[in-house]
């Protein structure tokens, strides 16, 4: 299919929409002191959604009928929404709140979605997703079924124990998907955030700080969830994962292509512009070859993503090619944004540009939803399972 088949005149609008926002008025805030080192202010995230809400690109990927724009029509919209570290908190596509508001729109019974959901595609709450656990503790990681945090049922109640890691967007969510495991099996949760049952201990410092409210770690000592507010059926976790998690490891390469590619727009102007040694750096093999390179990287990037999209636009699950997607786009783009750092010299490791909080970001998402290394194993699991000799 090609992309003007896969793509509606009504997707590229809202993208052409949300591009001229990102780069008109949320860029200017990238220097806004309310951008702080465990991620932008709630006042401030408050503040661009209205902005965004005002412009017409509130959560634009979500229709107002509540149906969503297909995988490949989001790519396009992404993309344009990750042009600066800010523009996914004012679109309000930014992780962890898209993936759970995809995954509350495929899973929620019409109650959860009216309670959960609908605060969240309105940008009036965020959300956090618990999962993932303390290593210290020998806990849930990139190996969910080490989850050590325990559901039990007492009468039409779940009191949930555990301690959890790495809470994106924990400090200041309204709303909290919570992973357990029960007896039948790991379970999801939906609970209102805050509660005094659930204590954030410390906001942990990281190298990355484009999402509010940071990665947190997290106690839970008795929280009591009734019953109705289970996601599914217990034992159900793991499977209801799978309906969020390829589409969410895609989406993370939608923003930070974007990302990247304003990335490479700022050193190709400081290329351009800047003289050494007689001639514009542009004009330097050495400097010219790398940025030629960023194009590769970003074209090639570009074109995983889409390929992917239209996989989970078939209706299928897209495990494998969601895997190979994100290892193939995420060290892509950490490679362009390391150029753009060595492009620009001094200025490129300078707050005076996106470019090194681009490098940082980017060098995260190598770890996010999984490194390198775990999707290369489970891709080599399959080639084993495929070409199995009896």
């Amino acid at each position: 299919m090609t992309e003007s088949a896969a793509i509606s005149d009504r997707a590229r609008a809202i993208a052409a929409r949300v591009e001229t926002f990102v780069r008109e008025t949320v860029a200017p805030y990238e220097s806004d002191p309310r951008c702080e080192a465990h991620g932008p202010t709630e006042d401030l995230s408050l503040e661009l959604k209205e902005l965004a809400r005002q412009a017409g690109v509130l959560t634009p990927h979500i229709l107002a009928d509540g149906s969503h724009l297909t995988h490949a029509e989001t790519a396009l919209v992404l993309r344009k929404s990750g042009l600066s570290p800010l523009g996914p908190l004012a679109c309000n596509t930014a992780a962890p709140d898209e993936g759970n508001m995809y995954l509350l729109g495929k899973a929620g019974s019409p109650e959860m979605c009216e309670r959960f959901l609908k605060p969240l595609v309105e940008g009036k709450a965020r959300s956090a997703f618990f999962m993932t656990e303390p290593a210290g503790e020998n806990g849930a990681g990139s190996d969910p079924s080490m989850m050590r945090t325990t559901a039990t049922q007492d009468g039409n109640h779940w009191v949930i124990n555990g301690r959890k890691a790495f809470i994106t967007g924990a400090e200041g969510a309204k709303v909290g998907i919570v992973m357990a495991k029960a007896e039948e099996g790991a379970s999801m949760f939906l609970v209102d955030l805050p509660d005094p049952a659930i204590r954030i201990e410390r906001v942990l410092d990281t190298i990355d700080s484009s999402m509010p409210g940071g990665h947190a770690v997290v106690a839970i000592d008795n929280l009591r969830v009734p019953a109705d507010q289970m996601l599914g059926d217990p034992g159900e976790g793991f499977a209801l994962a799978q309906i969020r998690l390829a589409p969410a490891r895609l989406t993370h390469c939608m923003r930070w292509h974007g990302a990247c590619t304003r990335a490479h727009e700022i050193a190709t102007d400081y290329a351009v512009r800047r003289q050494a040694f007689g001639k514009p750096l542009i004009d330097h093999e050495g400097v010219g070859f790398q940025l030629a390179d960023n194009l590769i990287d970003l074209k090639q990037s570009e074109l995983m993503i889409d390929w992917c999209a239209g996989v989970l636009d078939t209706g299928a699950l897209g495990t494998a090619e969601s895997s190979m997607t994100k290892v193939a786009v995420s060290e892509a783009l950490f490679r362009i944004a390391d150029r753009c750092v060595q492009v620009m010299g001094g200025t490129g490791v300078t707050g005076d540009t996106i470019v090194e909080q681009v490098f940082r970001e980017v060098r995260a998402f190598r770890i996010y939803d999984g490194p390198t290394e775990v999707h290369k194993w489970s891709l080599a699991k399959k080639i084993k399972r495929e070409n199995r000799v009896d």
